[in-house]
């Protein structure tokens, strides 16, 4: 059976708020802790998914980063680090809930650091630009985004720390393109039109991912979610 348009986005935006009620529990727990190690924190987590919503399936690796981690994208695996009592993380999942998939990225900080404080709250804003801005464009491709996420980071007198800015997003498992890491990612090299369709003629949904760094302070910021619901 066919699912529609509008049944589609709400699949997905569901999904999303199970991710953010997970994030929620997450911090009412106290999970996020000095001297735990992030790959503790991030086993805790996948239990407490377990609990709340059964999740055991993610469509990409789990990702806790604390400290100088922070300064790394996605497809680094740095050594473990143990979180200090005035760190700076950020966790970055994506669940599958039944055949739908989420991607949700969101930093903390411990303790009262100014500069780290200023990066949770600059990558919050950043990714609201951003968001608008895919909003303002109908005509919008994957590069030109991509190099209004990078301007972004200088507006906010930072750096931006990754290679892409986001991705497609989907019911489980999305469009793909075999060895083609370009294409339908927010990409620089992508011109792909973001509000085309895809290859069945539905609409495409897109995360946008925000990495802000600060390589002098060894600290980064990482705010994602859904871009078109």
């Amino acid at each position: 059976m066919s699912v529609t348009e509008e049944a589609r986005a709400a699949e997905l935006k569901e999904a999303q708020l199970k991710a953010e009620r997970l994030f929620h529990e997450v911090e009412a727990r106290g999970l996020i802790r000095s001297g735990i190690t992030e790959e503790q924190l991030n086993e805790d987590i996948y239990a407490l998914a377990a609990e709340l919503f059964g999740i055991t399936k993610y469509w990409h690796k789990r990702i806790v980063r604390a400290g100088k981690n922070t300064l790394l994208p996605y497809a680094d695996n740095p050594p473990d680090l143990t979180l200090q009592s005035d760190d700076i993380l950020f966790l970055d999942f994506g669940p599958v809930f039944e055949d739908w998939e989420a991607d949700f990225g969101r930093t903390f900080v411990l303790g009262n650091d100014p500069w780290k404080q200023k990066m949770k709250r600059d990558v919050e804003s950043a990714f609201a630009d951003g968001k608008q801005y895919f909003k303002d464009h109908s005509q919008i491709t994957s590069a030109e985004l991509f190099h209004y996420a990078e301007s972004l980071a200088a507006k906010y007198g930072w750096e931006f720390g990754a290679p892409i800015a986001g991705h497609l997003i989907g019911q489980f498992p999305h469009e793909r393109i075999a060895d083609d890491k370009v294409t339908l990612y927010v990409h620089p090299k992508s011109n792909l039109q973001m509000y085309s369709l895809d290859a069945e003629g539905k609409r495409r949904h897109w995360i946008l991912e925000i990495h802000l760094v600060d390589r002098a302070r060894e600290i980064g910021g990482f705010f994602e979610e859904l871009l078109t619901v």
